[in-house]
């Protein structure tokens, strides 16, 4: 009897409620929309893995294509659409000026060259120019001009046409996109998480304590939110003087915690003296360890959500950055930097750089926002 009824017991402990993260994820499996987002930010996500390792992308910076290669669909350019048709022009000899007053002078100075030079006492190897000059580094540059085609000659030759074109120095565009995406991305990403664990922090200080503390925080926070946001990012990287991907990161993890500082905060008003609290307050348990134990988890998924906000809100900041002069170093490749380069390119006609840097940052800034809104609207209590 008691084998029984503790049989037909088991099944009803056995079926226990699904938590936050588990009804969330079942209700993002069955958005096509959100689990699509998912899967392009999953493949953004992979690809920069993989640049970071150095399986792709490794020599983006290797000169494979001459200077301003078109995309491959558009076929090859002449020497004269490339802009190189003068390059070798200051090879050429200079003619004769016959309204110059030196002129017969530079004549009978040639004259006296050649003859020394048929008669072996020298002269013949040091060119005049156009004044009659005569040029002492004549030896010394013949032999450079030797060497260099003889380094031509061994390397490897350039490709008319890339699969989707070059920039100015041939480099490849797909390549160089590929390992922009790597640091606009951990820009993003790093510089979202460091703005998350100083909001969080705040924001629980500020919502726990309260009182003076909860007035400090609330006057810090006064003060950043009442300066223009790329006003305040651009004075920040003119203090530092630095232009780096860790600079980038501090300049705006440092200023864009704000939202999640007012989200947590009155979350952290609001659960403080809840019964759960009250409880763990009777059991002799700690401010840290009711604030971040307790609480936090509770309202975890609030951080979480604005982690994924401010991670598009920073690529896209890491690109103006970068666009404005202020961001990645020069040598350094992001989105940002191609959009710069970008820029002059268009007055020649050239087109393919921006368009990759634009369509790369588009589809990724467009996947994040629409799983972002999907995974706020499945954590969203109200919607359960």
């Amino acid at each position: 009897m008691n084998t029984q009824t503790s049989a037909n017991a088991q099944p009803a402990h056995a079926h226990s409620s699904p938590g936050l993260w588990i009804m969330a994820w079942r209700r993002l499996r069955s958005d096509r929309l959100a689990m699509a987002a998912l899967a392009v930010v999953a493949l953004f996500l992979v690809t920069l893995l993989l640049s970071a390792l150095g399986l792709v992308a490794k020599h983006w910076d290797a000169e494979v294509g001459v200077n301003y290669a078109p995309p491959t669909f558009m076929g090859a350019q002449s020497a004269e659409e490339r802009g190189v048709e003068g390059m070798h022009a200051a090879e050429a000899p200079v003619p004769d000026n016959p309204r110059d007053p030196l002129g017969p002078v530079l004549k009978q100075l040639r004259a006296e060259r050649d003859a020394a030079a048929a008669a072996g006492t020298g002269g013949g190897d040091a060119p005049l120019d156009y004044y009659g000059i005569v040029d002492p580094l004549a030896k010394e540059i013949a032999e450079l001009r030797s060497t260099l085609g003889k380094d031509k000659a061994a390397a490897p030759v350039r490709r008319a046409t890339l699969p989707f074109g070059a920039d100015k120095w041939g480099h490849d565009i797909i390549l160089k996109t590929i390992k922009g995406s790597e640091t606009s991305i951990t820009v993003g990403l790093a510089a979202a998480l460091l703005a998350t664990v100083l909001g969080t922090l705040f924001g629980a200080l500020a919502g726990y304590y309260g009182k003076w503390t909860d007035d400090f925080f609330n006057w810090f926070y006064s003060v950043f939110t009442s300066i223009p946001y790329l006003l305040l990012i651009l004075a920040v990287a003119a203090v530092l003087q630095q232009k780096g991907v860790l600079t980038i990161v501090l300049i705006l993890g440092l200023t864009g915690w704000t939202g999640v500082f007012r989200l947590v905060r009155a979350e952290y008003i609001k659960h403080k003296n809840r019964e759960y609290v009250m409880a763990a307050d009777a059991i002799g348990a700690s401010d840290m360890r009711k604030m971040f134990v307790h609480i936090f988890p509770n309202i975890s998924h609030i951080s979480f959500v604005q982690m994924s906000i401010l991670t598009v809100a920073f690529i896209k900041s890491e690109v103006i950055l970068s666009f404005l002069g202020f961001g990645v170093p020069v040598g350094v490749a992001s989105w940002g930097s191609m959009l710069n380069e970008a820029q002059n390119e268009l007055i020649l006609g050239k087109w393919w750089q921006l368009t990759a840097a634009s369509v790369a940052m588009a589809v990724l800034v467009t996947a994040f926002s629409l799983f972002t809104d999907a995974l706020r609207d499945a954590l969203d209590p109200k919607l359960k």
